[in-house]
């Protein structure tokens, strides 16, 4: 078991007048920091930041790399565990850990998710542009805990409904940038299966399962059925309602699939517990809805996860007793319930169009729920100098060790990546076409 070796309190040193943040060995390998930003009276954001254990000079030499979950609810602590952090939920090292070449920093984001807390319910985020304005909050107080960082180049990676908020995040850190309220060196934005359009995934869902073999003609249909409700309701201006429709699909899909896993069409699907997740839609269906959205694995690793993170974690990390883990996740849900289905494609455009930011764009070949064809149908309606001369490029294979491992598009600042033998999760599925990306984008010299 990893722990702490220092005795309590907050490893600093006084710089200037003012608290630097320093490497301090915290529950893991390699050295670490992390803490609490306060956004907004009351509402405290965490992180975590793993310095790199590659063999440099500095830290300072390999690039930053942040990662933002999805849900939103989920807590970036699912990808530091269950992805690309330094140890396994197991607490075995990662092999393909992000950690090895790049300094890694996970941020618990819309406050209420993971170890973030707000101080009263009023407190919570309600749309995109409110998440992207705490996130500009906290990145800027992050850099003056961490000058050090200036000079490194910066990557914003997010997956899922992260995938949403990242590139507002980005393209408003840029404007603050722009504008001489921070000085860092912004590169790009990096988004893993993004929910940027929820329509065209929801609409997605029933041809890839009836190419896939999941589902009959007949079960086709009831998934197209509750799919384009969905949409009806979505074009109504319904957007709370529309999220809830959301959920029915799901339900459908549930019911027509025999419980078919939303991550990954290949994990093996828990046959037995199909009954009981349709009896819980059929019982509470929004409480299965906002379950559905924030818990990323089976119920047995998230419930890992949380006894990790509230246990050791908490314990060797010294967190305060508000930051429950987890306690807020299903309330942040709620809070963004009008905002979930709306589109971003928009923020895309602006990236694009106002920015010279890499905006690069990745998606899983078995994923369901934010599945490729839906990536591929709105990454098309994409607005911007370059789109015709995008939908002309050709696409190329990607097989950095022999084998392909997927296949990727570009023109200009625009990159898409599809990857193979990956679902939700690329970074865990897939490794190797994910350590093909970061070294395109993200690499070092």
């Amino acid at each position: 078991m990893w722990a702490i070796k220092f005795a309590a309190g907050i490893l600093a040193v006084v710089m200037l007048g003012s608290i630097e943040a320093a490497p301090r060995e915290g529950y893991g390998p390699g050295m670490q920091d992390w803490g609490f930003v306060e956004v907004r009276n009351g509402a405290h954001m965490f992180w975590w930041l793993y310095y790199t254990t590659a063999e440099v000079e500095q830290f300072t030499d390999r690039p930053l790399l942040i990662w933002l979950q999805g849900g939103p609810g989920a807590s970036s602590m699912y990808g530091n565990f269950e992805e690309l952090g330094p140890l396994t939920l197991e607490g075995e090292e990662r092999n393909h850990t992000w950690v090895k070449n790049y300094n890694v920093l996970f941020i618990d984001n819309p406050v209420g998710t993971g170890f973030s807390y707000v101080e009263d319910s009023s407190l919570y985020t309600k749309n995109n542009a409110e998440i992207a304005d705490d996130l500009l909050t906290f990145i800027k107080e992050f850099y003056r805990l961490n000058p050090e960082f200036k000079e490194t180049p910066l990557h914003i990676y997010a997956e899922s409904y992260g995938g949403k908020m990242a590139p507002e995040f980005a393209y408003v850190l840029d404007k603050a940038i722009k504008n001489g309220e921070i000085d860092i060196k912004l590169e790009s934005v990096g988004i893993v299966a993004p929910w940027v359009s929820p329509i065209d995934s929801v609409l997605s869902w029933g041809d890839f399962l009836l190419n896939m073999g999941f589902v009959d003609t007949k079960g086709y249909r009831q998934i197209q059925a509750a799919a384009i409700e969905t949409e009806h309701i979505l074009n109504e201006g319904r957007y709370e309602d529309a999220t809830w429709q959301w959920g029915r699909t799901e339900e459908v899909i549930v019911r027509e699939t025999l419980g078919i896993d939303f991550y990954n069409v290949l994990f093996t699907q828990d046959f037995q517990s199909t009954k009981s997740r349709l009896a819980m839609f059929a019982k509470d269906m929004k409480q299965a809805t906002l379950d559905s959205a924030i818990r990323l694995a089976s119920e047995d690793r998230d419930q890992m996860l949380e006894d990790l993170m509230r246990g050791v974690v908490a314990t060797t990390l010294q967190l305060p007793a508000e930051s429950v883990y987890n306690s807020q996740g299903g309330r942040v849900f709620q809070s963004m319930s009008g905002d979930f289905m709306k589109p971003a494609i928009h923020i895309i455009e602006l990236l694009l169009n106002n920015t010279n930011l890499d905006v690069v764009v990745i998606t899983g070949q078995l994923d369901l729920i934010v599945a490729t064809p839906g990536n591929v149908a709105w990454l098309e309606k994409v607005q911007w100098d370059g789109r015709n001369q995008y939908l002309q490029a050709p696409r190329d294979g990607i097989g950095p060790l022999g084998m392909l491992e997927g296949y990727q598009k570009s023109f200009g600042k625009l990159y898409m990546y599809w990857a193979l033998r990956a679902g939700h999760m690329v970074p865990a599925d897939n490794p190797v076409i994910m350590d093909y990306i970061l070294q395109k984008h993200a690499g070092f010299p």
